[in-house]
């Protein structure tokens, strides 16, 4: 609970835990704690061996360091918590935690190395004797050991369990042989269970079953169980409770905006607690939660599987394809919803199955990502940001002459390899998606493919209290204005007049041939 200051009669400020992942130091000092063990007494009591997927910098360690205290039984550090008045303290578990949140796992050999030392540290603070020569050897031995001593069966916490293979999908074979080899260790969990009391496993992917976790098969995946959707992360509630004393001078929708909209099937979505923390910290919006990780990856994935941007905020994912991940095939949807760049909009059942329609979480996600894809595609990154700081200008004050020549620009910014070594060069949709990307790279509200009775237009952009409807159009040599014709024949600004707002029509069109920006109309209706 929060303390009061005694002479305001307001809740006092504390300490923002920006980092730590320790839940001794978060409660023993004056900082800012949001409650989540109350999921931990529903987990105990409904199973025995969990796992949970979430993006990094959820609040996953932090979460695992609060199982451990718990379980080891120090009551003083949950006074005032959900779960105090319902846990028996008198009973004290031994606890087994293993990490692989560091280290260079696309060294080969390093997982072992690495696993060996935790498990020689893990023996000498408990006195135990190694006994076999193997890492699952050793971790068995552990379990019944622990057991043994303290007459309790053991906790298992497994942080970053994935991270020795996603560390080195770029370096597939060592990849494939740090998965095997961790399929050996998970296994021992299941081949121990008399030795268990509770095990938990997190990681940033969901790899399948038979991939990794095939000697597991009792696991419990927790990651898409609606009842535990907001067990890391902050919800609405959370910021005007907890953090009520650092809200005043912040604009609440505009946090809303930037930072809420992660969902795992819960009732509400929920804030990236990095994100909120150093917001609070800062008192300025920006992308705090994206630049801790440079998406290369990704992004090259993206690009080889000439994915165009503007479907990335509206793409269709079953549920074996969410979970469809594995050195040898990673799934798109899996790729980007288990990263954190998309999250589940809505469920759709289709035939009988469940589908899941993905978009970008919030302005931060969506804006950072486009502007990467940007500078992937064009590598020129100063070119790229002074382009998009002159298309928000030139917006501001409805200077179409400027912007038919920006536009020109966008295109030759395109290296004539990507013209010349895609073949989704050939279409609409590559160029469209360009462009697309400059425009929610500024943040603006975009839509694309609005569907009406007559079609489905490319874009519409709502700005300064404009609406600006795009078609985009890959012509031979010459323009035809067939992009503008298109959009005045279907009508599509009837949709948004309704807005008592001006309404541009633009046309842009593409030669094949010359590579070169070939028409651009507006027309105001």
């Amino acid at each position: 609970m929060l303390k009061k200051d005694p002479e305001a009669g307001q809740t006092a400020k504390r300490k923002l835990p920006i980092g730590i992942q320790t839940f001794r130091q978060i409660r023993e000092e004056p900082y800012y704690y949001v409650d989540k063990t109350a999921y931990i007494r529903r987990l105990v009591a409904e199973g025995k061996h969990y796992f949970l997927s979430r993006p990094r910098r959820f609040g996953k360690s932090l979460f695992l360091d609060t199982l451990k205290e718990l379980f080891e039984g120090n009551e003083l550090l949950f006074k005032g918590l959900a779960i105090h008045d319902q846990w028996d303290w008198s009973v004290r578990h031994p606890v087994l935690r293993l990490s692989f949140g560091s280290g260079n796992f696309k060294e080969s050999g390093f997982l072992h190395e690495n696993l060996m030392e935790q498990l020689t540290a893990i023996e000498r603070r408990a006195g135990v004797v190694a006994e076999s020569v193997t890492a699952p050897g050793r971790f068995a031995r552990l379990l019944e050991a622990l057991h043994d001593e303290a007459g309790q069966p053991v906790a298992v916490l497994i942080d970053e369990y994935d991270k020795p293979i996603l560390d080195a999908l770029e370096e597939p074979e060592i990849a494939r042989a740090n998965r095997d080899y961790l399929r050996g260790l998970y296994a021992t969990i299941k081949d121990s269970d008399a030795h268990i009391a509770f095990s938990f496993l997190t990681g940033v992917s969901k790899f399948s079953k038979v991939s990794l976790f095939s000697g597991l098969n009792n696991l419990i995946d927790i990651t898409l169980d609606p009842h535990y959707s907001a067990i890391c992360g902050y919800t609405e509630a959370d910021l005007d409770v907890v953090f009520a004393p650092e809200l005043p001078g912040l604009d609440r929708d505009t946090i809303r905006a930037w930072y809420n909209g992660y969902n795992w099937l819960g009732e509400e979505a929920v804030y990236n607690p990095f994100d909120v923390l150093l917001l609070f910290r800062r008192r300025v919006f920006a992308a705090y939660w994206f630049e801790t990780g440079t998406p290369t990856f990704l992004l090259e994935t993206l690009v080889e599987r000439e994915i165009s941007s503007l479907a990335l905020d509206d793409l269709l994912g079953s549920e074996e394809l969410l979970s469809a991940f594995d050195v040898d095939h990673i799934a798109t949807e899996a790729l980007l919803f288990q990263t954190g760049y998309l999250t589940i909009r809505r469920t759709e059942l289709r035939g009988g199955r469940m589908h899941y329609r993905l978009g970008y979480p919030n302005r931060e996600v969506q804006q950072s990502l486009n502007e990467s894809l940007l500078n992937h595609l064009t590598g020129n990154p100063s070119r790229q940001t002074e382009h998009s700081a002159r298309l928000y200008d030139l917006l501001l004050v409805n200077d179409f002459d400027s912007l038919k020549m920006l536009f020109g620009a966008f295109f030759a910014s395109i290296p004539y390899q990507w013209h010349t070594n895609n073949e989704i060069a050939n279409y609409e949709g590559y160029y469209a998606s360009v462009f697309y990307s400059y425009f929610a790279s500024l943040g603006l509200a975009i839509t694309v493919e609005d569907s009406s009775r007559e079609g489905r237009l490319d874009m519409a952009v709502l700005f300064n209290g404009n609406v600006y409807l795009f078609e985009f159009k890959v012509v031979e040599r010459v323009s035809a204005g067939a992009a503008i014709r298109q959009l005045k024949e279907r009508d599509y600004a009837t949709k948004y007049r309704g807005r008592g707002e001006p309404i541009y029509l633009i046309g842009v069109e593409f030669s094949r041939e010359t590579r070169t920006l070939a028409g651009f109309e507006v027309e105001c209706v």
